[in-house]
């Protein structure tokens, strides 16, 4: 059986081929995608195309594709802390250490489980059913999400997210302090051609953009361990865009790797954060059947606020 999908190219995609933009929104193989195109099955803005046509952004493409892959997936009772309940959508405040989907290494335990356990009719999106998965968080990065509970609002939400109309905040807690107060990091993310579970910033990559804003300093960090740096900062970043591990990568390019981070960033012992120190803290966006414009904010967990008083009175834990 074949079905019917909508999706938004977005202005980042502008120059980029139609399948290579497909197949980053389906998740799917470049192949897979470009056979779809040939195959009649795509349309851009009403219109068929080539899987070569460069793209412009902000068109709608409509895709009759094979339904999603059916996971075994397993509804488990967990908690997570639900902020906001309706029949279209809720928002979740994730803990750190579940990961948002089952993947590879990471079966079961996760958020999408135990969203079934309280949702059972959760709906899919792009070619593997995630139920109502429209954005992701790192397993080990604490806060906010949005997931859909009907089609109307997987639809509504994923185009919002794609034209940037979801604001998603962070606090993080970085090495070193950056040169100027606020600040803007362009730099395009790809996979690392050396380890391929980690990403980079590189020329050939997809554009990413990350605000970010110096909240409050931190001049102690030498008295915490002989291996500390000597400074800190805790950042408000705001995504533009939104990429695999972005804020991480970012963090590290420009030299002030997000603490605890062992994947993007130096381990060093003695103040006691066990992952790296990234809240999604704040998500802002219009409600998709209402138009009413709703505010979430997420309190740092205790983790995330005992590194934060640590650094600020240079105390060990």
């Amino acid at each position: 059986m074949i079905e019917g999908k909508e999706l938004w190219t977005r202005s980042e995609d502008a120059g980029r081929r139609l399948d290579v933009v497909l197949a980053d929104l389906l998740e799917r193989s470049r192949s897979a995608c470009a056979a779809l195109i040939r195959d009649g099955q795509v349309t851009l803005d009403g219109r068929p195309v080539k899987p070569s046509h460069v793209v412009e952004g902000r068109e709608r493409i409509l895709v009759n594709a094979p339904p999603p892959r059916t996971l075994s997936l397993e509804a488990q009772e967990l908690p997570i802390g639900i902020v906001y309940d309706d029949p279209d959508f809720c928002v979740v405040d994730k803990p750190a250490g579940m990961a948002t989907h089952p993947a590879r290494g990471t079966p079961d335990g996760t958020l999408v489980n135990a969203l079934l356990a309280r949702f059972p009719a959760l709906p899919s999106i792009n070619g593997v059913r995630r139920p109502g998965i429209v954005h992701r968080l790192d397993k080990d990065t604490s806060g906010l999400l949005v997931v859909a509970k009907s089609e109307r609002a997987m639809t509504a939400l994923t185009r919002a997210l794609a034209q940037r109309r979801i604001k998603r905040s962070y606090d993080a807690v970085v090495w070193g302090i950056p040169s100027n107060v606020r600040g803007v990091i362009d730099a395009p993310i790809g996979r690392d051609p050396r380890e391929r579970t980690k990403f980079t910033v590189r020329e050939d990559g997809r554009r990413a953009v990350t605000h970010y804003e110096v909240v409050e300093t931190f001049e102690k960090v030498a008295h915490l361990g002989r291996d500390a740096p000597a400074r800190a900062a805790l950042l408000r970043l705001e995504l533009e865009t939104g990429r695999t591990h972005q804020i991480r990568v970012h963090a590290s390019a420009i030299g002030h790797p997000i603490v605890g981070d062992e994947t993007y960033g130096p381990v060093l012992p003695g103040l006691g954060m066990r992952r790296q120190a990234l809240h999604a803290a704040e998500l802002s966006f219009v409600h998709p059947v209402s138009g009413e414009r709703l505010d979430f904010v997420s309190p740092w967990p205790k983790d995330f606020r005992s590194l934060v008083d640590r650094l600020r009175t240079g105390e060990r834990p």
